[in-house]
């Protein structure tokens, strides 16, 4: 059974909590003392109805403003997939969340409200979404009930979101009509919007493929860690211990550690503890090589025949994440997978408006929750890929060298000396 990871997002007041409630609670995948307990703490007791959003928003600030501030994760599974859920926020000043639970999301549910329509907030989760490539987008438009189930109103979003989806290149995108709270289009078909020929939000869920999103060409193995147990049963024992984010590793295959450029050749593959012939990703295998190589943690095992890109400067849109303002010259810490190497951020090139997409040009500074398109040198060279050609291999974070804590969220473009590609709407 595979893996299905999605988020919400939307402008507030939209009722992504609700929505995720509602699918839990639709599923039957809530237990019986969390009802008692959302039941005890629900705000509509008066009017015979449980407050379904109080599943996922868990912190207490959250219950008092009935608002979402955190990134909540809930998990649960049908018969037919499993699915872990990012519950991001509305506001404004959350938006650095809301990248934090699409970087590792499959598909996107964009909630917009049926009075209300598509909104400034909607069109920038939009731009999110398109920067981290996202594969699959649905469309739920909300509160239907509010609007009398009216299928002009719904068309009318339909229209208008279909232009914002066109301009930013958005793929494979969904529209259904949803009323989250009375549960309309959620797990079974809405008797109220007959009009409505497609499936419901669950179906689609559970029906998205998502196994073709994963690359199974450009063969990529940051190495996690070197094995050498160097006991007496296991003297000359090296394997290298990692989860294949990308490509098929096969005995006998031809590959080329990166960044030393040192070429072996894989001499056996272990997954569970047992040699196999080949693993593919997202498997975390041990894979041994023919030459006795300096390898750490950090590399990366590349397939011969499809080669990455080796460089110390090259170009990311970077969203900032930190209250402290970026600076030009600044010095952090870059993590690219399992690679951690001190940078610099050596030039802003543009400060991008997610609402107009417009283009800032050379700012001195970005603040938070600023899209900015920066230029990074490393003090060693990576190996990377594009984030539009690769996902798993063209994104970063930088790293606060003195707090430790994540300051901003990278896809990497281009090396410094290419021709940059995005955003070019």
């Amino acid at each position: 059974m595979d893996i299905l990871r999605f988020l919400t997002a939307g402008s507030v007041d939209d009722g992504k909590s609700t929505l995720i409630g509602r699918l839990l609670y639709d599923s039957k995948s809530i237990m019986v003392d969390q009802l008692e307990a959302i039941e005890r703490s629900t705000k509509n007791k008066e009017e015979g109805r449980v407050d379904l959003a109080l599943l996922t928003d868990g912190l207490r600030a959250e219950r008092e403003q009935g608002i979402t501030i955190d990134v909540a994760y809930k998990y649960f599974s049908t018969p037919k997939r499993k699915f872990i859920i990012a519950d991001t926020p509305g506001h404004i000043q959350y938006t650095r969340n809301m990248v934090t639970g699409a970087s590792n999301s499959d598909l996107a549910i964009i909630l917009i409200d049926a009075r209300h329509g598509v909104v400034e907030q909607t069109r920038r989760h939009s731009i999110i979404v398109s920067l981290l490539n996202l594969p699959h987008v649905v469309v739920a438009v909300n509160k239907m009930d509010l609007v009398n189930y009216s299928q002009d109103k719904y068309n009318d979003i339909v229209i208008d979101y279909s232009q914002v989806a066109a301009s930013l290149g958005l793929k494979n995108v969904t529209y259904i009509p949803i009323s989250a709270l009375n549960g309309d289009n959620i797990v079974e078909k809405s008797i109220f919007m007959p009009w409505y020929d497609g499936d419901s939000l669950l179906r689609v869920l559970e029906t998205v493929e998502v196994s073709e999103d994963i690359n199974l060409t450009e063969g990529r193995f940051p190495v996690q860690y070197v094995i050498r147990p160097q006991t007496e049963e296991l003297p000359d024992y090296r394997g290298y211990a990692g989860k294949i984010i990308s490509g098929v590793y096969r005995k006998g295959d031809k590959v080329v550690v990166q960044p030393s450029g040192i070429e072996s050749t894989i001499s056996a593959v272990e997954l569970g503890g047992k040699e196999v012939e080949e693993a593919f990703a997202p498997q975390s295998v041990v894979l041994h090589l023919a030459d006795d190589v300096d390898i750490s943690r950090g590399d990366m095992i590349v397939k011969q025949d499809a080669p990455v890109q080796v460089a110390q400067e090259f170009e990311v849109v970077l969203c900032w994440m930190s209250n402290t303002p970026l600076v030009p010259r600044n010095r952090y810490l870059l993590q690219i997978n399992s690679r951690n190497v001190r940078c610099v951020v050596k030039e802003l090139e543009y400060k991008l408006n997610v609402n107009t997409l417009e283009k800032e040009l050379s700012p001195v500074s970005a603040g938070l929750n600023d899209v900015v398109k920066a230029t990074i040198k490393t003090a060693s060279p990576i190996a990377f890929d594009t984030y539009q050609k690769l996902r798993a291999n063209g994104g970063a974070i930088l790293i606060d060298e003195t707090s430790n804590v994540t300051v901003g969220a990278c896809m990497i473009t281009t090396q410094a000396s290419e021709k940059p590609f995005w955003p070019e709407i």
